[in-house]
C-alpha cells in the first residue's frame, strides 16, 4: 500500500534508495535514566527484559532485543549498535567514513564482535557497527521475555532532516525507502533500509535534535493483540494505536516506558526488493496512520 503525491510521480518514480547495498540489523540501543535500576524493572514487567549489573550500567536482554541503560538524563539516547553482515561491508563503511572525514574510534558491545566502529553522525547521534557474533543461543523461560518482539528499528528527531538522510545513505550506506514531504516540497521524514525490510532508521524533521522512538518488530498482526493485553495487565497504557502506518505498511502500538520514552511494537512491517523506486507520501495524519489519528512531529 504505496500512496503517493500524483504531481511528484514523474522524478520520484524513477528515484531508486541510494546508499551501500548495507546489510545489517539493529541489535542493541542504550538509553540514560536518572535511576537506571527503576527503568530496568519497568522494562522487566513490560517486555521481559532480563538485566544485569555492570558497574553503573545495566544491560538487558529478551528473546533477539537488547537494551542497555546508564545513569544520566531522562529520555537521553547514547548509542544504537548494528550487527554488519561481513568484513568486507565493515571494511567498506570504514573507507566511506575516512572519506568524509568522519572521526571513527574501536568499541567492544555484547553482540558484536570486537573491534567494531563508532562514529557520530552529523547530529551528533553515536552509532556502532560491528560484525555479528555467533549467536550465544540464550533460552528464556517461558513468558513475556520469550515471546517475539524483535529490536528492529529507531527513529530521530532533526534539525535537519536533509543533511541526517544523506549523511546515513551516502557515507554509511543505509537504502532510502519512502520520503514524506510537504506542500512546498520540504521534506519531513525519511525512512532508511539496511535490509529488506522497509526501514531500520528513519528521521523526522523537528525543532531539536533527538531520540524520537524506538521500535521492537513483533511479526504478525495476533501478538499486537496479545501486547496490547500483557501492557494492560501490567497497567501500561497504550499512548497510540492500534493503527497502521503508510510507509512500511506495518501495524503498531505505541507506549511510554518508566522515563516518558517514545516506544513502539510493530507487526507485518513492508518487505522490499532491491529495485523498488522510493515513495513519496504527503505529509498528512492519514500517513502516519491510515485508521484515524496520527501524531505529526512537526
Amino acid at each position: 500500500m504505496q500512496e503517493t503525491i500524483p504531481q511528484d510521480r514523474g522524478p520520484q518514480a524513477a528515484e531508486l534508495a541510494g546508499g551501500h547495498a548495507l546489510s545489517a540489523r539493529l541489535y542493541g540501543i542504550e538509553l540514560e535514566s536518572p535511576v537506571p535500576a527503576d527503568l530496568a524493572m519497568f522494562y522487566q514487567r513490560a517486555m521481559g527484559f532480563v538485566f544485569e549489573q555492570e558497574h553503573s550500567s545495566w544491560q538487558g536482554q529478551a528473546r533477539d532485543r537488547r537494551l542497555a541503560l546508564s545513569v544520566g538524563q531522562a529520555r537521553r539516547f547514547v548509542r544504537a549498535w548494528y550487527a554488519i553482515e561481513d568484513s568486507r561491508q565493515l571494511h567498506g563503511l570504514e573507507a566511506r567514513l575516512s572519506a568524509a572525514r568522519i572521526v571513527m574510534s574501536r568499541a567492544d558491545l555484547p553482540g558484536l564482535q570486537p573491534g567494531a566502529v563508532s562514529f557520530r553522525d552529523p547530529d551528533g547521534n553515536q552509532f556502532v557497527f560491528g560484525i555479528g557474533a555467533p549467536a550465544s543461543h540464550t533460552a528464556f523461560p517461558e513468558g513475556i521475555g520469550s515471546r517475539a518482539a524483535r529490536l528492529q528499528h529507531i527513529v530521530f528527531a532533526s534539525t535537519d532532516a536533509e543533511r541526517f538522510l544523506t549523511f546515513h545513505r551516502d557515507v554509511v550506506g543505509f537504502g532510502l525507502s519512502d520520503r514524506v514531504v510537504d506542500d512546498v516540497g520540504i521534506l519531513r521524514t525519511a525512512f532508511l533500509r539496511c535490509s529488506n525490510e522497509h526501514h531500520s532508521l528513519a528521521v523526522f524533521a523537528a525543532n531539536s535534535n533527538r531520540l524520537d522512538h524506538f521500535c521492537f518488530e513483533a511479526g504478525e498482526w495476533g501478538l499486537i493483540r496479545d501486547w496490547s493485553d500483557h501492557l494492560a495487565e501490567s497497567r501500561i497504557p497504550l499512548k497510540w494505536g492500534p493503527g497502521r502506518h503508510g510507509p512500511g505498511n506495518n501495524l503498531f502500538l505505541f507506549f511510554h516506558d518508566h522515563d516518558g520514552n517514545w516506544v513502539e511494537i510493530s507487526a507485518e512491517l513492508e518487505q522490499v526488493t532491491p529495485d523498488r523506486p522510493v515513495g513519496t507520501w504527503r505529509h498528512e495524519e492519514r500517513t502516519l496512520n491510515s485508521w484515524g489519528i496520527g501524531l505529526l512531529r512537526s
